[in-house]
């Protein structure tokens, strides 16, 4: 099989699909790779690289689309990408197709077979977006206290605090990978932090393991009592393939005290308080409210190669059932990748994305 590696064409996204060592154990296995030419340049992996793990550099986009059976990429298509893709086709990444319409109504239009990265499940995880939830929740807290200082807009206040001064207040939402990591980040600087998750047994867990963090049962009431006093507020809810709930009005925003920063990972799926809206690094905060928010939809690409590395040691062996069998055998031998399957031939097959835009929802079709 071809395996296509085109640059991202995201704002501000240096991360690249696969690294060298990925492509030469494709070219290693028979396969044929074509890498787009500075695919992987902007975090150190050169075209001369690709080329000594034997892979094929290409000298435009378009040409990676045209001779790859299997694209792989980091982040959804773009409107100029939509065209390249075609009917038997399969694209392999990170989709959120909840949080558009327009992206999934043109995907389905390409009839090309698209997998989603984040609804790869394995006995209740989601082991490809666990790398990019560790790194986001951790990169929220860096972010966020960043954000605190009256520099840039925010109240002064120092996350740690000092001898004699009561340390910043940090309130997580969500207890899921990306909360956790959110947590023990703030944990380790000395903020004083809460988590708020609606799982008992989540709950008893980070409770255990947490060390001095809070947890306290999610509910708006609980919100609403803590929202006056905290300093950094974490949004990092996540419900697999469908949209984020919102969990934060703008009234109850107004509660919160000028100068405090939210922190929104789940914009990428909608976001999880209804004044956030996306943004890019280049220009990562507005305020909305008197409340800085940093609503990156693509978080985990500052630290692009950090995150490529984490990113590729989830993928790489899915990548590699893809390119060697059929749909039907690379899901029996993956079963977790039947989750992943969102669009098939033209059909929506995730049901939470049906949902969330009123399109008609087929199960996907496994034939050999």
């Amino acid at each position: 099989m071809i395996i296509g590696v085109p640059k991202e064409i995201k704002e501000q996204e240096f991360r690249v699909a696969l690294v060298p060592s990925g492509a030469y154990q494709l070219v290693k296995r028979g396969h044929r790779v074509v890498v787009e030419t500075n695919a992987g340049a902007g975090i150190g992996y050169q075209d001369a690289d690709y080329r000594q793990a034997g892979a094929e550099i290409v000298a435009t986009h378009e040409e990676v689309f045209a001779r790859a059976d299997l694209i792989v990429k980091v982040k959804e298509p773009l409107p100029s990408e939509y065209g390249l893709l075609r009917k038997g086709q399969t694209l392999f990444t990170y989709l959120h197709l909840a949080a558009s319409k327009p992206l999934t109504e043109a995907l389905l239009a390409t009839e090309a077979t698209c997998i989603a990265y984040e609804t790869v499940e394995v006995n209740r995880r989601l082991p490809l977006l666990e790398p990019m939830s560790e790194i986001a929740g951790r990169m929220s807290v860096l972010v966020g206290g960043y954000f605190l200082a009256k520099h840039n807009d925010g109240k002064g206040v120092l996350l740690g605090g000092v001898p004699g001064v009561l340390p910043g207040k940090v309130v997580v939402i969500g207890g899921g990978t990306s909360g956790v990591n959110a947590a023990r980040m703030a944990t380790g600087l000395g903020a004083d932090v809460t988590i708020l998750e609606v799982d008992l047994e989540r709950m008893r867990f980070l409770d255990i393991t947490m060390g001095p963090a809070h947890t306290l049962f999610s509910s708006e009431a609980s919100l609403i009592e803590l929202l006056p006093t905290v300093d950094l507020l974490i949004g990092a809810v996540l419900v697999p393939g469908a949209r984020a709930p919102k969990l934060i009005t703008r009234e109850m925003l107004r509660m919160m005290k000028p100068g405090s920063v939210l922190v929104d990972i789940a914009i990428d799926q909608g976001g999880c308080v209804e004044t956030s809206r996306p943004t890019t690094h280049h220009d990562p905060t507005f305020i909305e409210e008197g409340v800085v928010h940093y609503c990156v939809a693509n978080m985990p690409g500052a630290y692009a190669r950090t995150a490529t590395q984490a990113l590729t040691n989830a993928t790489y062996r899915y990548i590699e059932t893809l390119a060697e069998f059929s749909l039907a055998e690379a899901v029996n031998r993956q079963p977790g990748l039947l989750h992943g399957i969102e669009i098939q031939d033209g059909k929506l097959t995730c049901k939470a994305v049906a949902e969330a835009h009123g399109i008609a929802y087929d199960p996907v079709s496994l034939t050999q």
